[in-house]
């Protein structure tokens, strides 16, 4: 037993600081922690867990079109928003209550407030001040919209999900995966939705045949996807907000969403006064054990800029507190990860792009397939499915696996089972296929794509 108040006090209330925290009481430390907001962090309150239901809500639209293709008659369909958001947020509320309890059952006490650094072992909660021995900063991120004048007419991810009405027409700004997400959402919902992205092509970063065909399929849904395109400025007009573009034309809209990018919550921690170093994105620095430049201080998910997804975060804070507190010293492992873009169609990923396996391993072998799926022979729909593998040719292992389609996150999540366990394309090609189902395209890939002629 330390002489300090707690053997750990955990800022942040999110899904790393939750694991961390509930994994160290496990193992006999003395835990604390403490939430400004509400319990479960950005992923349960105001990120995956809501966006996803209001995927689910607007994914009805496609099913009711494509039903008339099988002999259904549909009547006059009628969408209710608020009857949407206040099912939705019953749902949030039970959530907040089991992460709450995940806590409580696990003898850690709760702080609610805004929690800050005093010294490397004393925090400050409002009037109250406690120490630890160990202090560990899970304060996740926040939206950041554009530097245009106007911005504050804009809103964001987190005020999307408590509108008080559904705007008619919607101009979302980015190429990521909020954007297209809730450029998937608004318009399933009956939304006109332009999506504007800066760059020569949307979602940065992933596979190029991913970005190409999901960029075809969300123009087909209605969306109307304009790249190499910013805004200027924001401005209030008689019938709208009137945004202004780089090539001087102007758009008229009810709502402006910016989903730009995400800055770590760091501000205003006390990190600076007790010597915790961020970078110059503000995100705090950290080793591969989490630890920060102040050896009894750590740090896990997004506010670190690691790699920003919530299992990540979960990983990381479980591997500190086995490392810190269990005596089983583990650094997360950052190979391999699945994720997933609930676009609409949706995005499953894992492992390497092959430009990025062509410069890791030289020679690479690429399997691929478009295809339009069963269900579309008979609603009638345009939709077509990508999906791809990524070999090593010296190897034959697969070292990435990519998918736009409907449940291609529930689809990849299989296959990165076998990527992560090292499965070579022969035992793709071992494994008998579901019959029918887009799935058993993955082991039904034989024939290799051509390699891009080299400049």
């Amino acid at each position: 037993m330390s002489g300090y108040d707690f053997d750990l006090f955990v800022i942040g209330g999110g899904s790393g600081g939750v694991r961390a925290g509930r994994i160290a009481a496990g193992y006999g430390a003395r835990v604390a922690v403490a939430e400004e907001y509400r319990y479960g962090g950005t992923c349960v309150i105001r990120g995956c867990v809501p966006k996803k239901l209001l995927v689910y809500g607007s994914e009805y639209a496609h099913a009711f079109r494509d039903a008339a293709g099988f002999g259904w008659t549909v009547p006059p369909v009628r969408f209710d928003w608020s009857a949407m958001i206040a099912a939705k947020d019953r749902e949030i509320a039970r959530l907040e209550k089991i992460y709450r309890g995940l806590f409580e059952n696990a003898g850690v006490k709760t702080f609610d407030g805004r929690a800050t650094l005093k010294d490397e072992h004393t925090v400050v909660i409002g009037d109250r001040t406690v120490t630890a021995d160990k202090i560990l900063i899970a304060t996740g991120g926040h939206p950041v919209k554009p530097a245009v004048p106007g911005a504050e007419l804009m809103i964001t991810s987190n005020e999307a999900f408590h509108l008080k009405d559904l705007p008619k027409r919607v101009v979302i700004i980015g190429g990521g995966y909020i954007a297209l997400e809730f450029a998937g959402i608004f318009n399933g919902f009956g939304s006109q939705v332009t999506v504007l992205y800066r760059g020569e092509q949307i979602l940065r970063g992933f596979d190029d045949d991913i970005r190409n065909h999901l960029a075809a399929e969300i123009v087909k849904t209605g969306i109307d996807l304009r790249v190499k395109s910013d805004v200027t400025s924001v401005e209030q007009g008689d019938g709208g907000l009137i945004v202004h573009l780089t090539d001087g034309s102007t758009l008229e809209v009810d709502c402006v969403m910016a989903a730009t990018g995400r800055s770590p919550n760091t501000n205003g921690l006390g990190l600076e006064a007790v010597g915790v170093e961020t970078d110059r994105d503000g995100a705090v620095v950290v080793n591969a054990w989490s630890q920060t430049s102040v050896p009894n201080i750590y740090a896990v998910g997004d506010v670190t800029n690691r790699m920003n997804l919530t299992p990540v975060a979960i990983r990381e804070g479980h591997a500190f507190a086995d490392t810190v507190f269990g005596k089983k010293p583990r650094a997360a492992d950052y190979e391999y990860v699945p994720a997933a873009v609930f676009s609409q169609p949706n995005v499953g990923t894992v492992g390497l792009s092959d430009t990025d396996a062509r410069k890791k391993f030289g020679e690479i072998d690429v399997y691929r397939t478009i295809f339009r799926p069963m269900r579309a022979t008979l609603s009638g729909s345009e939709e077509r499915i990508l999906m791809k593998l990524v070999v090593d040719a010296r190897t034959d292992r697969v070292v990435g696996a990519h998918m736009v389609g409907p449940e291609a996150g529930e689809i990849i999540q299989g296959i990165a089972i076998a990527i992560k366990a090292g499965a070579k394309k022969a035992d793709f090609d071992a494994t008998v296929g579901i019959h029918p189902t887009a799935a058993e395209e993955f082991v039904t890939l034989r024939e290799k794509v051509r390699e891009p002629v080299q400049a």
